[in-house]
């Protein structure tokens, strides 16, 4: 497409509310917020030239899209046949759980055919970044990895993913895993991942000297597992952080789950919050129902970007899960007590700018010069929408709807 059919790519978005509750028309230029202006002000003048495309919103509340910080696309069963729960047998076990995974797996519907499927969820209700795990093991090899980047290319222009090169069965403990996630990053994964070094392959410094070293290598980002609650979990945080600071990474490691941050006393948890923060390290919570999970409100307070996810949707691990980062919002607020105006907004943003930051988003939010991907939503305010997390919404990419009340517009994933 030429530079001037770009341009000639033009709309307004008339009377949108914006977060601090003021009405705004909305310019958009070639998939990109030109200007913002209060609504009824005159477009710039090369807009009346071009004779925009011309849209009412109407007072709907416009949002920057929801940012899906932490999802497994190869893994979930949602629009497959249902998988039965199957329970661990004595209390929560990871590596039970990854052998109920690899049987459900085996007897699935294409892998393919499922992330789309999931894709298209969190399209549909909002998401138009995420971060997804891709599970990479000696039983498995690059196949996961594989199949998924073709998924990824397949929606480039519906969605921004980052891909996770994640041992689900160890590094250390799993012969072979290791180069495996070197050629994973090769083939175009963005970050490699780890888990629970201390519980599943128990050697904490061997099983971050790989993680640290190959992010080293490709200049890769870091996302780990970390389940292992209490002083062990602790103690994996710290030595998470220490990596990150001494090799500069700042910003570019995350902890997803880090439920011992959720059942250690005040002051142990304020000094994490002060280390994290110090460090750059992100934490991911998805507030599960049945876990400890980081508190959100005093890690926000230490300076620590909190961000969320779905993690799974409908697989081996949970039969919940619907994709709506808006209602995991909800979930969050709800689980930590949130009530206050200032709370419910805090927990919006988790799912939003400080997704965006876990992610390193550089064009993101309702702004000028950021890509246009905005979600427009019946609702007052942020606050209601946390609460009351209205369906009737409508999805934006770059300017131009792609879904609506959670279901995709019939958009085309061929380039």
């Amino acid at each position: 497409m030429s530079e001037q059919a770009i341009l000639s790519e033009q709309t307004i978005f008339r009377n949108a509310k914006l977060a601090d509750g003021s009405l705004a028309d909305l310019f958009v230029t070639g998939g990109r917020f030109r200007a913002i202006a209060p609504a009824g002000k005159a477009p710039p003048a090369d807009f009346a030239a071009i004779d925009p495309a011309d849209i009412d919103l109407s007072g709907q509340l416009v949002v920057p899209a929801f940012v899906e910080g932490h999802i497994h696309l190869d893994t979930s069963f949602y629009g497959d046949a249902w998988r039965p729960h199957i329970p661990c047998t004595n209390g929560f076990d990871v590596r039970e759980r990854v052998a109920f995974q690899a049987r459900n797996l085996a007897a699935a519907a294409p892998m393919a055919e499922r992330a789309e499927n999931q894709l298209e969820l969190c399209i549909g209700n909002g998401s138009l970044a995420m971060r997804s795990h891709v599970m990479v093991d000696a039983s498995v090899g690059l196949s996961h990895v594989e199949t998924i980047l073709a998924v990824r290319e397949k929606y480039r222009d519906l969605i921004d993913i980052q891909l996770v090169a994640f041992p689900k069965s160890g590094i250390l403990s799993s012969p072979g895993t290791a180069e495996l996630l070197d050629e994973a990053l090769k083939l175009g994964c963005d970050l490699i991942g780890g888990l629970d070094p201390a519980s599943f392959d128990r050697d904490v410094n061997g099983h971050l000297d790989v993680v640290f070293a190959l992010a080293q290598k490709h200049g890769a980002g870091v996302d780990i597992h970390l389940h292992d609650g209490g002083a062990l979990g602790l103690f994996q945080v710290e030595e998470i952080a220490a990596r990150t600071k001494a090799l500069g990474m700042a910003g570019h490691v995350a902890v997803s789950h880090a439920y011992g941050l959720g059942d250690i006393p005040a002051d142990a948890l304020a000094k994490a919050g002060a280390t994290l923060a110090a460090a750059g390290v992100a934490i991911m919570t998805n507030a599960p129902g049945n876990h400890a999970f980081p508190p959100v409100a005093a890690l926000r307070q230490a300076g620590v970007t909190v961000f969320s996810g779905s993690d799974n949707i409908r697989d081996s691990w949970w039969p919940y899960g619907d994709g709506d980062m808006l209602n995991r919002a909800n979930m969050i607020g709800y689980r930590s007590g949130f009530y206050e105006d200032r709370e419910l907004e805090a927990a919006f943003d988790v799912v939003t700018h400080a997704g965006a930051r876990a992610l390193g988003l550089a064009d993101y939010g309702i702004a000028v010069g950021a890509s246009a991907d905005f979600v427009a939503i019946p609702a007052q305010h942020v606050p209601e929408a946390v609460v009351a997390v209205p369906k009737d919404r409508t999805v934006y990419r770059r300017g131009k709807a792609m879904a609506r009340v959670g279901k995709m517009l019939g958009v085309s994933t061929s380039h």
